[in-house]
């Protein structure tokens, strides 16, 4: 298999004009990388993670999924895992999670693909190289397309930014835990790994 390399900066955001069909076979045909696309049509390419950002996020997942496989309420996911908004833009939060009758209710080719739909909850977790504000404007994207908790969390100034449906962002400085409210009953992040 012969392989290519190429160099690309921090984020590369393209217009490029390609059906939902052309964006899932690129993100298909190229596996290495990341791809996002705003309602717009920008494709973003994102570049993997560091080391230690992907450490605290896969602790962020671990806990996410343990609580979901305790109580059945509905399907969480990695950062791998696309979902295309009502607005068209394809996202993929860092974590997340939908609630069981939404997904049920979703055709096995859907499921298959770019779920048609907006996680109940996202969370976004900064690395060095990630804009606040785009990570803040991602935030208030999903919240437009019917996500009912998010949170933002800023390691660097560990900060929690807490967006909700119709109320103003909440900012919580170093809290220990994060409760998953009513959206996530029963729920508890534990951020000391996590910072």
């Amino acid at each position: 298999m012969n392989t290519t390399t190429v160099s690309l900066p921090p984020t590369l955001e393209l217009n490029i004009d390609l059906t939902d069909e052309q964006f899932f076979q690129l993100c298909q045909n190229n596996r290495d990388l990341k791809f996002e696309r705003t309602a717009s049509g920008e494709l973003i390419i994102m570049p993997p993670t560091g080391s230690s950002t992907s450490d605290r996020n896969a602790d962020l997942t671990y806990q996410l999924r343990a609580w979901s496989r305790e109580n059945n309420l509905g399907k969480s996911f990695d950062s791998s895992g696309g979902f295309k908004l009502l607005n068209g833009a394809e996202r993929s939060p860092d974590a997340s999670w939908v609630k069981m009758e939404r997904w049920n209710a979703l055709s096995e080719a859907e499921k298959e693909r770019f779920a048609p739909l907006c996680p109940d909850f996202v969370v976004e977790l900064m690395s060095p190289s990630d804009s606040l504000e785009k990570t803040r404007a991602k935030m208030r994207e999903y919240m437009e397309n019917g996500a009912r908790l998010g949170w933002l969390i800023n390691r660097g100034q560990q900060q929690v930014e807490i967006y909700r449906p119709n109320r103003e962002v909440e900012i919580l400085q170093s809290p220990k835990t994060l409760s998953g409210e009513d959206v996530l009953p029963g729920f508890v992040l534990y951020l000391v790994e996590i910072w």
